[in-house]
């Protein structure tokens, strides 16, 4: 069995299903609509894949399908936004007062995020993009506009609320959230799509998001509050 069927058995057997699981809410029919065409998507390619698949594997007619999201495109955009939440959920915090507050608030982001990247559902989406960037860009496209630019413009808008608190001064929130990033993940994403690094159990995802955190903060000092 290839690495693909592989992952494609892992998926039927719900290990994968959970990525599209955090944009449906409690609607099952939803959710079946999205980890089959997340299944279809992997197993076909995304130019391939095609709506009467996935409602087949999804167990409902096209005409459901079409009612709940329309296209393809819809439930992939439905599929990467679930992500793009969860990756989001820690900064959805009380405002932090104090540079320790801010410490944690960071390591908490960076440590969801990089579980939330790390999922292999998400590692097969991102794969699938390269794979697919020249004949179906829109793949990539919706990954780039509903995962990466959203949680780096959700760190940014943090990152300008502690800094309008004086609490991180310095460089532009875009410029902070960029480096936090690039501190966070070295080239792990890259090995990773390579197939030449495993994915961080919890323990590395811990101490490197604890080390970023540190390191953007010790390249912007401010005071001791």
């Amino acid at each position: 069995m290839s690495k693909r069927e592989k992952i494609v058995a892992r998926t039927a057997q719900g290990e994968g299903d959970r990525a599209g699981a955090a944009a449906c809410g409690e609607d099952p029919v939803r959710s079946r609509i999205i980890d089959a065409t997340f299944r279809v998507l992997i197993e076909h390619g995304y130019a391939r894949a095609n709506t009467r698949e996935i409602a087949k594997q999804a167990k409902v007619s096209k005409r459901e399908l079409y009612a709940l999201f329309g296209s393809k495109q819809a439930i992939l955009a439905a599929m990467i936004a679930g992500r793009a939440r969860r990756m989001q959920l820690p900064l959805a915090l009380p405002a932090v007062d104090s540079r320790k507050a801010l410490a944690e608030a960071l390591v908490r982001f960076g440590a969801t995020l990089m579980r939330e990247v790390c999922h292999p559902a998400v590692a097969e989406l991102f794969r699938l993009a390269v794979i697919e960037a020249e004949r179906s860009p829109e793949v990539a496209q919706a990954l780039d506009e509903g995962g990466r630019k959203a949680s780096r413009a959700a760190l940014a808008d943090f990152l300008a609320g502690a800094q309008a608190k004086g609490l991180i001064p310095g460089a532009e929130p875009e410029t902070m959230a960029s480096q936090f990033l690039a501190l966070l993940w070295g080239d792990l994403q890259t090995s990773l799509l390579m197939r030449v690094a495993q994915a961080p159990g919890p323990a590395e995802i811990e101490r490197r998001a604890r080390a970023a955190a540190q390191a953007l903060l010790a390249l912007y000092p401010g005071d001791a509050r």
